[in-house]
């Protein structure tokens, strides 16, 4: 009889124990999980800032490049006067 119930202890233990395991599993999961999704944010806003950047960067030489053009024309329009 005490190793019957001894027994059945032992089986409700581990039952315990194994279902805290999975309980610890599934929260590592759901962890990476929203880790993964805060360097996708992360990793979307740095390509935004970068993206930002490289059309400011690309502007400034347009303009530049057509204030150049247009002095270049007047200069040329000056001297075929």
């Amino acid at each position: 009889m005490i190793l019957k119930s001894f027994g059945l202890m032992m089986v409700l233990a581990s039952l315990s124990v194994v279902n805290g395991l999975a309980q610890t599993a599934k929260e590592d999961i759901k962890g990476a999980g929203h880790d993964i999704k805060e360097a996708g944010k992360a990793t979307g806003s740095a390509a935004k800032k970068t993206g930002k950047a490289t059309k400011k960067t690309v502007k400034k030489g347009v303009n530049k490049t057509a204030e150049k053009t247009a002095e270049g024309a007047n200069k040329i329009e000056e001297k075929t006067r």
